[in-house]
């Protein structure tokens, strides 16, 4: 989710604020067939630690992760970003929003870490990529090493709704905050998957508690670190807090000045957080 009505003026919630930045030479790219789908995937680095990129809603590897692409320790860490199906490069097919939609974004993700050859590995998860990351990180505890979520909830609540509904109609956005997605499926695609992914992920209010994945939070045995931008005004803080509570072991940091992109807006304090998190114990 790339950005905030409030009233009545557009704030700014950029993910894309260094994606035009080019990519570090020895990042190579290319697609997997997974799951009967072409998976488009960027890698970069050397290092043994193997890490997943996933990123949010409507996201992909050219807006969503550059400067963790670009900057993350190539010597230690050898970092994967991929493009969900139907998102960015990962098309055809066009995304569509099933029930289970979350679950098989998250056995994409998995296999297609498989298919790379990585039998273990960790998960940076923003938002939807968080969702997706919990969901993989339940159902694989074998494969996952470490976990990284941010911008994410387990639940949908209605003060989720009221803010899903405030960014629904695309037009009331800026040609610049527009602009990023719409150079990746065009004006008309994106406005339309857009509202589909609002209707997918507000699906999940008209389950008990907004359920999307309560009950796996239980089974995640991972260490896992939440980072919340205080400021964030797509994800209300008692998500974050519900998370702790519920992954076991799990620590959770606060960033003051964060909004919903902290990743992107403090890329290097952010990257430095993951390293020193991913490097604890040497668990890799």
């Amino acid at each position: 989710m790339a950005m905030f009505l409030r009233a009545g003026s557009l704030f700014n919630i950029q993910r894309t604020t260094t994606a035009m930045q080019s990519y570090c030479s020895s990042l190579t790219s290319g697609r997997q067939h997974v799951n009967g789908v072409d998976l488009y995937y960027e890698k970069t680095g050397t290092g043994k630690h193997a890490v997943l990129l996933l990123p949010g809603a409507l996201g992909s590897t050219k807006t969503d992760f550059q400067p963790q692409l670009k900057s993350l320790n190539k010597e230690l860490y050898t970092v994967v970003g991929w493009d969900p199906r139907g998102y960015g490069r990962s098309r055809p097919p066009d995304r569509d929003f099933p029930t289970d939609f979350f679950e098989r974004d998250a056995r994409d993700a998995v296999d297609l870490m498989k298919t790379l050859g990585f039998v273990k590995f960790s998960l940076l998860g923003w938002s939807d990529g968080g969702i997706t990351a919990l969901i993989a990180a339940a159902m694989n505890p074998m494969s996952i090493n470490k976990m990284v979520i941010w911008g994410s909830n387990a639940f949908v609540s209605q003060q989720d709704l009221d803010i899903y509904n405030v960014v629904r109609d695309v037009s009331r956005w800026s040609a610049k905050m527009r602009q990023p997605m719409e150079e990746v499926y065009g004006a008309e695609l994106f406005a339309k998957t857009w509202v589909a992914w609002l209707d997918g992920i507000s699906q999940f209010a008209q389950r008990p508690e907004g359920n999307i994945c309560i009950e796996l939070l239980p089974l995640i045995r991972c260490p896992t670190l939440i980072i919340h931008g205080e400021k964030d005004p797509m994800v209300p803080s008692f998500h974050p807090h519900f998370l702790l509570k519920h992954i076991q072991g799990s620590r959770l940091h606060l960033m003051p000045n964060g909004k919903h992109n902290i990743h992107l807006r403090f890329a290097e304090e952010f990257n430095k957080l993951v390293e020193d998190f991913l490097e604890e114990g040497n668990n890799n």
